[in-house]
Protein backbone atom coordinates (compact mmCIF):
# COMPACT_ATOMS: atom_id res chain seq x y z
CA UNK A 1 0.00 0.00 0.00
CA UNK A 2 1.20 3.39 -1.20
CA UNK A 3 1.04 6.40 1.21
CA UNK A 4 -1.49 8.90 -0.30
CA UNK A 5 1.32 11.80 -0.42
CA UNK A 6 3.42 9.46 -2.63
CA UNK A 7 0.61 8.53 -4.46
CA UNK A 8 -0.12 12.00 -5.84
CA UNK A 9 3.43 12.46 -6.10
CA UNK A 10 3.71 9.28 -9.21
CA UNK A 11 0.87 10.77 -10.24
CA UNK A 12 1.98 13.88 -10.87
CA UNK A 13 5.28 12.73 -12.18
CA UNK A 14 2.62 11.59 -14.89
CA UNK A 15 0.71 14.22 -15.49
CA UNK A 16 2.70 17.11 -14.03
CA UNK A 17 1.74 19.12 -11.34
CA UNK A 18 -1.44 21.28 -13.08
CA UNK A 19 -2.91 18.31 -14.02
CA UNK A 20 -3.33 16.59 -10.22
CA UNK A 21 -5.36 19.31 -7.82
CA UNK A 22 -4.89 18.13 -4.23
CA UNK A 23 -5.77 20.81 -1.64
CA UNK A 24 -8.00 24.00 -1.56
CA UNK A 25 -11.13 25.16 -3.07
CA UNK A 26 -10.37 23.55 -6.74
CA UNK A 27 -11.31 20.77 -5.46
CA UNK A 28 -15.20 21.40 -4.25
CA UNK A 29 -16.75 21.20 -7.51
CA UNK A 30 -15.31 17.37 -8.11
CA UNK A 31 -16.39 16.55 -4.48
CA UNK A 32 -20.15 17.39 -4.65
CA UNK A 33 -22.65 16.11 -6.68
CA UNK A 34 -25.07 18.31 -9.09
CA UNK A 35 -27.52 17.99 -6.20
CA UNK A 36 -25.50 18.94 -3.34
CA UNK A 37 -26.78 15.52 -1.99
CA UNK A 38 -23.66 13.69 -1.29
CA UNK A 39 -20.55 15.68 -0.52
CA UNK A 40 -16.85 14.05 -0.92
CA UNK A 41 -13.50 14.44 -0.14
CA UNK A 42 -10.71 13.16 -2.70
CA UNK A 43 -7.06 12.24 -2.47
CA UNK A 44 -6.84 14.21 -5.27
CA UNK A 45 -8.18 14.79 -8.83
CA UNK A 46 -6.31 13.97 -11.95
CA UNK A 47 -7.14 15.05 -15.05
CA UNK A 48 -5.64 12.88 -18.16
CA UNK A 49 -5.13 14.36 -21.97
CA UNK A 50 -5.12 10.74 -23.16
CA UNK A 51 -6.53 7.59 -23.10
CA UNK A 52 -2.82 6.05 -22.31
CA UNK A 53 -2.51 8.37 -19.76
CA UNK A 54 -6.17 7.17 -18.17
CA UNK A 55 -4.72 3.61 -18.47
CA UNK A 56 -1.54 4.29 -15.96
CA UNK A 57 -3.48 6.21 -13.87
CA UNK A 58 -5.13 2.97 -13.04
CA UNK A 59 -2.21 0.99 -12.81
CA UNK A 60 -0.46 3.60 -10.40
CA UNK A 61 -3.87 3.87 -8.19
CA UNK A 62 -3.94 -0.05 -8.43
CA UNK A 63 -0.80 -0.48 -7.01
CA UNK A 64 -1.50 1.56 -4.27
CA UNK A 65 -4.80 0.04 -3.58
CA UNK A 66 -6.35 3.61 -3.97
CA UNK A 67 -10.17 3.64 -5.79
CA UNK A 68 -11.33 6.04 -8.72
CA UNK A 69 -14.11 7.23 -9.11
CA UNK A 70 -14.42 8.24 -12.92
CA UNK A 71 -15.84 11.63 -13.42
CA UNK A 72 -17.54 13.72 -16.96
CA UNK A 73 -19.60 16.66 -16.32
CA UNK A 74 -20.88 15.63 -13.30
CA UNK A 75 -24.43 16.67 -13.67
CA UNK A 76 -25.95 13.09 -12.72
CA UNK A 77 -28.65 12.75 -10.20
CA UNK A 78 -28.02 9.88 -8.44
CA UNK A 79 -24.53 10.54 -7.29
CA UNK A 80 -22.75 8.10 -9.18
CA UNK A 81 -19.51 10.00 -10.06
CA UNK A 82 -18.27 11.47 -6.61
CA UNK A 83 -16.12 10.60 -4.16
CA UNK A 84 -16.77 8.85 -0.49
CA UNK A 85 -15.50 10.89 2.34
CA UNK A 86 -12.74 9.08 3.25
CA UNK A 87 -10.26 11.01 1.50
CA UNK A 88 -8.84 8.55 0.20
CA UNK A 89 -10.83 7.78 -3.37
CA UNK A 90 -8.85 9.66 -7.01
CA UNK A 91 -11.59 11.54 -8.69
CA UNK A 92 -10.31 10.64 -12.58
CA UNK A 93 -11.56 13.79 -14.30
CA UNK A 94 -12.07 13.43 -17.97
CA UNK A 95 -12.45 17.20 -18.94
CA UNK A 96 -9.71 17.56 -20.55
CA UNK A 97 -10.21 14.66 -23.11
CA UNK A 98 -12.72 16.57 -25.00
CA UNK A 99 -11.67 16.38 -28.47
CA UNK A 100 -14.38 15.09 -31.43
CA UNK A 101 -12.20 12.63 -33.65
CA UNK A 102 -14.19 12.42 -36.62
CA UNK A 103 -17.62 13.15 -38.08
CA UNK A 104 -19.05 11.23 -40.84
CA UNK A 105 -21.99 12.58 -42.73
CA UNK A 106 -22.11 10.08 -45.23
CA UNK A 107 -21.42 6.81 -42.78
CA UNK A 108 -23.73 8.75 -40.43
CA UNK A 109 -21.38 8.64 -37.36
CA UNK A 110 -19.26 10.40 -34.31
CA UNK A 111 -16.31 9.46 -33.10
CA UNK A 112 -15.39 11.67 -29.52
CA UNK A 113 -13.54 11.72 -26.85
CA UNK A 114 -15.37 11.59 -23.08
CA UNK A 115 -14.78 14.66 -22.04
CA UNK A 116 -16.25 15.98 -25.29
CA UNK A 117 -19.58 18.04 -24.01
CA UNK A 118 -22.71 16.89 -25.83
CA UNK A 119 -23.94 19.91 -27.18
CA UNK A 120 -20.46 20.33 -28.65
CA UNK A 121 -21.08 16.99 -30.62
CA UNK A 122 -24.58 17.64 -31.38
CA UNK A 123 -23.30 20.94 -32.94
CA UNK A 124 -20.08 19.04 -34.76
CA UNK A 125 -23.03 17.02 -35.90
CA UNK A 126 -25.61 20.54 -36.72
CA UNK A 127 -22.65 21.60 -39.14
CA UNK A 128 -22.64 18.76 -41.47
CA UNK A 129 -26.25 18.92 -41.12
CA UNK A 130 -26.86 15.60 -38.90
CA UNK A 131 -28.14 15.23 -36.06
CA UNK A 132 -27.48 13.75 -32.77
CA UNK A 133 -30.47 12.71 -31.23
CA UNK A 134 -29.85 12.65 -27.56
CA UNK A 135 -31.23 15.61 -25.62
CA UNK A 136 -31.04 16.27 -22.14
CA UNK A 137 -31.36 19.06 -19.62
CA UNK A 138 -28.31 18.90 -18.88
CA UNK A 139 -26.78 19.08 -22.84
CA UNK A 140 -24.48 21.86 -21.97
CA UNK A 141 -22.65 20.39 -19.03
CA UNK A 142 -22.77 16.69 -19.60
CA UNK A 143 -20.38 14.54 -21.90
CA UNK A 144 -20.40 11.91 -24.27
CA UNK A 145 -18.14 9.80 -21.66
CA UNK A 146 -20.72 10.55 -18.49
CA UNK A 147 -23.83 9.52 -20.88
CA UNK A 148 -22.66 6.36 -22.09
CA UNK A 149 -21.88 5.34 -18.76
CA UNK A 150 -25.14 6.34 -17.79
CA UNK A 151 -27.00 5.30 -20.71
CA UNK A 152 -28.63 8.75 -20.79
CA UNK A 153 -32.46 9.57 -21.95
CA UNK A 154 -33.72 12.40 -22.27
CA UNK A 155 -37.20 13.78 -24.07
CA UNK A 156 -36.42 11.86 -27.63
CA UNK A 157 -36.28 8.11 -26.44
CA UNK A 158 -39.82 7.60 -27.76
CA UNK A 159 -38.14 7.25 -31.71
CA UNK A 160 -34.35 7.20 -30.81
CA UNK A 161 -34.23 5.12 -27.90
CA UNK A 162 -31.61 5.22 -25.07
CA UNK A 163 -27.97 6.44 -25.85
CA UNK A 164 -27.78 1.81 -25.57
CA UNK A 165 -29.15 2.13 -29.24
CA UNK A 166 -26.66 5.29 -30.63
CA UNK A 167 -23.64 3.37 -29.49
CA UNK A 168 -21.51 1.88 -32.28
CA UNK A 169 -18.33 1.83 -30.55
CA UNK A 170 -16.33 2.09 -27.04
CA UNK A 171 -12.58 2.86 -26.18
CA UNK A 172 -12.62 1.62 -22.26
CA UNK A 173 -9.60 1.26 -20.01
CA UNK A 174 -10.50 -1.85 -18.05
CA UNK A 175 -10.07 -1.98 -14.14
CA UNK A 176 -6.55 -3.54 -14.68
CA UNK A 177 -5.35 -0.73 -17.10
CA UNK A 178 -6.02 -2.50 -20.33
CA UNK A 179 -7.14 -0.75 -22.89
CA UNK A 180 -10.12 -2.26 -24.84
CA UNK A 181 -10.53 -0.29 -27.98
CA UNK A 182 -13.44 -1.24 -29.91
CA UNK A 183 -13.96 2.15 -32.18
CA UNK A 184 -15.89 0.18 -34.85
CA UNK A 185 -18.02 2.00 -36.82
CA UNK A 186 -19.91 -0.84 -38.15
CA UNK A 187 -24.06 -1.19 -38.29
CA UNK A 188 -23.30 -4.93 -38.46
CA UNK A 189 -21.31 -6.45 -36.51
CA UNK A 190 -21.22 -10.23 -35.08
CA UNK A 191 -17.95 -11.42 -34.46
CA UNK A 192 -17.81 -12.15 -30.97
CA UNK A 193 -19.60 -11.40 -27.92
CA UNK A 194 -20.85 -7.49 -27.88
CA UNK A 195 -18.66 -6.43 -25.33
CA UNK A 196 -19.47 -2.49 -25.40
CA UNK A 197 -22.76 -3.34 -23.80
CA UNK A 198 -20.95 -3.80 -20.44
CA UNK A 199 -20.14 -1.03 -20.14
CA UNK A 200 -22.97 1.50 -21.55
CA UNK A 201 -24.62 2.13 -18.06
CA UNK A 202 -22.36 0.47 -15.58
CA UNK A 203 -21.88 4.13 -14.43
CA UNK A 204 -17.99 3.69 -14.48
CA UNK A 205 -17.99 0.71 -12.26
CA UNK A 206 -16.44 -1.86 -14.75
CA UNK A 207 -14.34 0.61 -16.96
CA UNK A 208 -13.70 4.07 -17.66
CA UNK A 209 -15.05 4.94 -20.98
CA UNK A 210 -12.34 7.14 -22.50
CA UNK A 211 -14.26 8.34 -26.31
CA UNK A 212 -16.92 6.27 -28.50
CA UNK A 213 -18.73 6.15 -31.67
CA UNK A 214 -22.38 7.54 -31.97
CA UNK A 215 -24.77 7.27 -34.58
CA UNK A 216 -26.46 10.08 -36.27
CA UNK A 217 -29.03 10.62 -38.34
CA UNK A 218 -30.21 12.45 -41.16
CA UNK A 219 -31.55 16.33 -39.54
CA UNK A 220 -35.03 16.37 -40.10
CA UNK A 221 -35.89 19.58 -42.47
CA UNK A 222 -39.57 20.21 -40.62
CA UNK A 223 -41.06 19.98 -36.88
CA UNK A 224 -43.83 20.64 -35.39
CA UNK A 225 -44.49 21.23 -31.36
CA UNK A 226 -47.49 21.12 -30.23
CA UNK A 227 -49.50 21.64 -26.60
CA UNK A 228 -52.29 19.46 -25.56
CA UNK A 229 -54.83 19.09 -22.58
CA UNK A 230 -56.60 15.85 -21.65
CA UNK A 231 -58.99 14.84 -18.90
CA UNK A 232 -56.48 12.14 -17.32
CA UNK A 233 -53.75 9.81 -18.25
CA UNK A 234 -55.68 7.62 -20.01
CA UNK A 235 -56.96 9.94 -22.38
CA UNK A 236 -53.24 10.84 -22.81
CA UNK A 237 -52.36 7.18 -24.02
CA UNK A 238 -55.38 7.54 -25.93
CA UNK A 239 -53.61 10.85 -27.83
CA UNK A 240 -50.24 8.99 -28.14
CA UNK A 241 -51.95 5.81 -30.19
CA UNK A 242 -53.73 8.54 -32.61
CA UNK A 243 -50.53 10.22 -32.95
CA UNK A 244 -48.67 7.22 -34.00
CA UNK A 245 -51.43 5.94 -36.04
CA UNK A 246 -51.33 9.60 -38.00
CA UNK A 247 -47.55 10.69 -37.34
CA UNK A 248 -45.74 7.36 -37.01
CA UNK A 249 -42.38 7.08 -36.01
CA UNK A 250 -42.27 11.49 -36.95
CA UNK A 251 -43.00 11.71 -33.17
CA UNK A 252 -39.75 12.15 -31.07
CA UNK A 253 -41.03 13.49 -28.17
CA UNK A 254 -44.11 12.94 -26.21
CA UNK A 255 -43.95 14.42 -22.52
CA UNK A 256 -46.97 14.10 -19.85
CA UNK A 257 -47.34 17.47 -17.56
CA UNK A 258 -49.50 17.13 -15.09
CA UNK A 259 -51.32 20.75 -13.79
CA UNK A 260 -49.21 20.89 -10.48
CA UNK A 261 -46.51 21.19 -12.71
CA UNK A 262 -48.01 24.04 -14.58
CA UNK A 263 -49.34 25.54 -11.62
CA UNK A 264 -45.54 25.58 -9.84
CA UNK A 265 -44.26 26.85 -13.46
CA UNK A 266 -46.83 29.65 -13.57
CA UNK A 267 -45.96 30.64 -9.55
CA UNK A 268 -42.22 30.09 -9.36
CA UNK A 269 -41.35 30.85 -13.72
CA UNK A 270 -43.75 33.43 -14.20
CA UNK A 271 -44.98 30.88 -17.68
CA UNK A 272 -48.39 29.88 -18.52
CA UNK A 273 -49.62 27.56 -20.96
CA UNK A 274 -51.34 29.51 -23.70
CA UNK A 275 -54.53 26.91 -23.90
CA UNK A 276 -57.65 26.16 -21.14
CA UNK A 277 -56.54 24.50 -18.19
CA UNK A 278 -56.82 20.70 -17.22
CA UNK A 279 -55.89 18.26 -14.95
CA UNK A 280 -53.37 16.95 -17.57
CA UNK A 281 -51.32 18.45 -20.48
CA UNK A 282 -49.31 16.63 -23.32
CA UNK A 283 -46.11 18.41 -25.36
CA UNK A 284 -45.59 16.74 -28.36
CA UNK A 285 -42.67 17.08 -31.01
CA UNK A 286 -42.56 15.66 -34.15
CA UNK A 287 -39.81 15.94 -37.06
CA UNK A 288 -39.56 14.92 -40.89
CA UNK A 289 -37.03 15.61 -43.76
CA UNK A 290 -40.31 15.39 -46.06
CA UNK A 291 -42.90 18.43 -46.32
CA UNK A 292 -46.46 17.79 -45.03
CA UNK A 293 -45.92 17.19 -41.51
CA UNK A 294 -47.55 20.35 -40.35
CA UNK A 295 -50.40 19.28 -42.66
CA UNK A 296 -50.86 15.67 -40.44
CA UNK A 297 -50.26 17.27 -37.19
CA UNK A 298 -53.06 19.38 -37.83
CA UNK A 299 -55.58 16.25 -39.03
CA UNK A 300 -54.24 14.62 -35.89
CA UNK A 301 -55.16 17.53 -33.74
CA UNK A 302 -58.58 17.98 -35.18
CA UNK A 303 -59.30 14.11 -34.99
CA UNK A 304 -58.56 14.51 -31.19
CA UNK A 305 -61.08 17.09 -31.08
CA UNK A 306 -63.26 15.29 -32.87
CA UNK A 307 -63.19 12.28 -30.74
CA UNK A 308 -63.22 14.37 -27.37
CA UNK A 309 -59.34 12.79 -26.69
CA UNK A 310 -58.16 16.29 -25.82
CA UNK A 311 -60.13 19.22 -24.32
CA UNK A 312 -58.13 22.19 -25.82
CA UNK A 313 -54.50 22.32 -27.59
CA UNK A 314 -52.37 24.82 -29.61
CA UNK A 315 -49.42 24.17 -32.33
CA UNK A 316 -46.65 26.54 -32.46
CA UNK A 317 -46.40 28.58 -35.02
CA UNK A 318 -42.89 29.66 -35.27
CA UNK A 319 -39.06 28.45 -33.38
CA UNK A 320 -39.96 31.16 -30.85
CA UNK A 321 -43.17 29.57 -29.87
CA UNK A 322 -42.20 26.30 -29.95
CA UNK A 323 -39.32 27.00 -27.52
CA UNK A 324 -42.14 28.95 -25.19
CA UNK A 325 -43.85 25.54 -24.93
CA UNK A 326 -41.05 23.91 -24.30
CA UNK A 327 -39.88 26.38 -21.76
CA UNK A 328 -43.20 25.37 -19.88
CA UNK A 329 -41.76 21.70 -19.39
CA UNK A 330 -37.86 22.77 -18.99
CA UNK A 331 -38.68 24.79 -15.75
CA UNK A 332 -40.58 22.28 -13.67
CA UNK A 333 -37.97 20.83 -11.54
CA UNK A 334 -36.81 24.08 -11.14
CA UNK A 335 -39.83 25.32 -10.25
CA UNK A 336 -40.41 22.46 -7.92
CA UNK A 337 -37.08 23.07 -6.40
CA UNK A 338 -38.26 26.98 -5.33
CA UNK A 339 -41.57 25.52 -3.66
CA UNK A 340 -39.95 23.21 -0.84
CA UNK A 341 -38.44 19.94 -0.24
CA UNK A 342 -39.13 17.33 -2.64
CA UNK A 343 -38.53 13.21 -2.69
CA UNK A 344 -37.65 12.64 -6.38
CA UNK A 345 -38.39 9.10 -8.12
CA UNK A 346 -37.44 8.67 -11.76
CA UNK A 347 -40.00 5.20 -12.25
CA UNK A 348 -40.92 3.23 -15.29
CA UNK A 349 -43.91 1.04 -15.68
CA UNK A 350 -45.22 -0.89 -18.65
CA UNK A 351 -46.65 2.40 -21.05
CA UNK A 352 -50.29 0.96 -20.74
CA UNK A 353 -50.11 0.89 -17.00
CA UNK A 354 -49.18 4.07 -16.39
CA UNK A 355 -52.58 5.43 -15.58
CA UNK A 356 -53.53 2.44 -13.13
CA UNK A 357 -49.73 3.43 -11.56
CA UNK A 358 -50.59 6.81 -11.06
CA UNK A 359 -54.04 6.60 -9.34
CA UNK A 360 -52.48 3.79 -7.22
CA UNK A 361 -49.08 5.69 -6.58
CA UNK A 362 -51.23 8.50 -5.52
CA UNK A 363 -54.10 5.96 -3.20
CA UNK A 364 -50.63 4.53 -1.32
CA UNK A 365 -49.11 7.97 -0.14
CA UNK A 366 -52.64 9.37 0.45
CA UNK A 367 -53.01 6.57 2.99
CA UNK A 368 -49.19 5.96 4.11
CA UNK A 369 -47.54 9.43 4.03
CA UNK A 370 -50.89 11.93 4.03
CA UNK A 371 -50.27 15.64 3.38
CA UNK A 372 -47.91 15.34 0.57
CA UNK A 373 -48.25 16.42 -2.66
CA UNK A 374 -47.20 14.90 -6.02
CA UNK A 375 -45.86 16.78 -9.07
CA UNK A 376 -45.66 14.50 -11.80
CA UNK A 377 -44.33 14.82 -15.05
CA UNK A 378 -42.16 13.24 -18.12
CA UNK A 379 -41.75 11.21 -20.77
CA UNK A 380 -45.10 9.09 -21.49
CA UNK A 381 -44.24 8.16 -24.96
CA UNK A 382 -41.37 5.39 -23.48
CA UNK A 383 -43.54 5.02 -20.08
CA UNK A 384 -40.95 6.86 -17.76
CA UNK A 385 -42.66 9.05 -14.87
CA UNK A 386 -40.51 11.53 -12.79
CA UNK A 387 -43.00 11.27 -9.72
CA UNK A 388 -41.63 13.80 -7.17
CA UNK A 389 -43.39 14.20 -3.97
CA UNK A 390 -43.21 17.59 -2.63
CA UNK A 391 -43.32 17.01 1.68
CA UNK A 392 -42.82 18.91 4.95
CA UNK A 393 -40.42 17.98 8.16
CA UNK A 394 -43.30 15.98 8.74
CA UNK A 395 -42.98 13.35 6.38
CA UNK A 396 -39.90 10.36 6.23
CA UNK A 397 -38.34 10.22 3.01
CA UNK A 398 -37.43 6.50 3.51
CA UNK A 399 -40.94 6.09 4.11
CA UNK A 400 -42.35 7.89 0.64
CA UNK A 401 -39.58 6.02 -1.09
CA UNK A 402 -40.71 2.51 0.00
CA UNK A 403 -44.39 3.38 -0.88
CA UNK A 404 -43.68 4.65 -4.18
CA UNK A 405 -41.15 2.10 -5.13
CA UNK A 406 -43.19 -0.51 -3.76
CA UNK A 407 -46.15 0.41 -5.92
CA UNK A 408 -43.72 0.30 -9.04
CA UNK A 409 -42.82 -3.02 -8.35
CA UNK A 410 -46.18 -4.05 -7.66
CA UNK A 411 -46.50 -3.01 -11.73
CA UNK A 412 -43.80 -4.88 -12.96
CA UNK A 413 -41.61 -1.27 -13.49
CA UNK A 414 -38.13 0.06 -12.62
CA UNK A 415 -36.89 2.10 -9.81
CA UNK A 416 -34.83 4.51 -12.00
CA UNK A 417 -35.81 4.68 -15.58
CA UNK A 418 -32.74 7.22 -16.72
CA UNK A 419 -31.14 8.47 -13.91
CA UNK A 420 -29.26 6.02 -12.91
CA UNK A 421 -28.70 3.63 -9.57
CA UNK A 422 -25.20 5.73 -8.08
CA UNK A 423 -25.23 5.79 -4.54
CA UNK A 424 -28.65 7.35 -4.41
CA UNK A 425 -31.00 4.23 -5.08
CA UNK A 426 -28.14 1.54 -4.29
CA UNK A 427 -29.78 -0.19 -1.43
CA UNK A 428 -33.00 -0.24 -3.02
CA UNK A 429 -31.73 -1.67 -5.86
CA UNK A 430 -31.06 -4.56 -4.20
CA UNK A 431 -34.40 -4.90 -2.62
CA UNK A 432 -36.05 -4.66 -6.16
CA UNK A 433 -34.13 -6.65 -8.13
CA UNK A 434 -34.44 -10.39 -8.20
CA UNK A 435 -31.40 -12.33 -6.40
CA UNK A 436 -30.46 -14.04 -9.11
CA UNK A 437 -29.63 -10.56 -11.35
CA UNK A 438 -28.08 -9.38 -8.66
CA UNK A 439 -26.11 -12.35 -8.03
CA UNK A 440 -24.93 -12.00 -11.94
CA UNK A 441 -24.67 -8.24 -11.59
CA UNK A 442 -21.49 -8.96 -8.93
CA UNK A 443 -20.26 -12.21 -10.73
CA UNK A 444 -19.67 -9.42 -13.35
CA UNK A 445 -18.23 -7.14 -10.97
CA UNK A 446 -15.85 -9.80 -9.55
CA UNK A 447 -14.44 -10.96 -13.02
CA UNK A 448 -13.72 -7.20 -13.76
CA UNK A 449 -12.80 -5.42 -10.98
CA UNK A 450 -11.79 -8.29 -8.52
CA UNK A 451 -10.36 -5.34 -5.80
CA UNK A 452 -13.13 -3.42 -6.13
CA UNK A 453 -11.17 -0.11 -6.82
CA UNK A 454 -13.51 1.00 -9.54
CA UNK A 455 -16.07 3.45 -8.30
CA UNK A 456 -16.83 1.62 -4.82
CA UNK A 457 -20.68 1.97 -3.39
CA UNK A 458 -21.92 2.83 -6.79
CA UNK A 459 -24.65 0.99 -8.47
CA UNK A 460 -23.84 -2.53 -6.20
CA UNK A 461 -23.49 -2.57 -2.71
CA UNK A 462 -19.96 -4.23 -1.43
Amino acid sequence: MIKSTDLQQRLMGLLGPTAVITEGSDLEPYAVDWRKLFPGRPACVVRPSSTEQVAQIVRICREAGAAIVPQGGNTGLAGGAVPDASGTQVVLSLNRMAAIRNVDSVGLTIEAEAGCVLKVAQDAAAAVGRLLPISLAAEGSATIGGVVAANAGGVNVLRYGMTRSLVLGLEVVLPDGTIANGLRKLRKDNAGYDWKQIFIGSEGTLGIVTAAVLRLLPRPKHSVTALLSVADPAAALRLLELAQDELGDQISAFELISATSMQLVAKHAGLKAPIAEGEWFVLIEAASSLAGLREAAEMMLGSAFEQEIALDGVIAESGSQAAQLWALHEHVTESEAREGKSVKHDVSVPLTEVPRFLIEAGRALAEGAPGTRVNAFGHLGDGNIHYNVLVDASHDAGTVNRIVHDVVAAFGGSISAEHGIGQYRVGELARYRGAAEMDLARTLKRALDPENLLNPGKVLLA
